[in-house]
């Protein structure tokens, strides 16, 4: 089952990251779907900061820097994959 947990507002091509606003709180080791008009992967949150430092959990409605195996767009929706 997937839940919303983020929309995508921005995106840093060099360091691959995405910037988040959460919508639900997530962690690390969260298993996430990335999902646009021509994005659709998943992956394990794995490396997450706020103001430039690492931290393990963020609770909804904060934004967030998510490191990201893929290219993602503004827009781009960012499910949380409960098992």
């Amino acid at each position: 089952m997937e839940e919303q947990a983020g929309v995508v507002f921005q995106f840093f091509v060099k360091p691959m990251v995405a910037a988040i606003s959460t919508e639900v709180d997530i962690k690390k080791g969260d298993k996430v779907h990335f999902l646009g008009a021509t994005t659709d992967f998943v992956q394990k949150l794995e490396s997450m900061q706020i103001d430039l430092k690492p931290v393990e959990e963020v609770a909804a409605g904060k934004q967030v820097g998510i490191k990201v195996k893929e290219r993602v767009r503004p827009g781009d929706k960012m499910l949380l994959i409960r098992t």
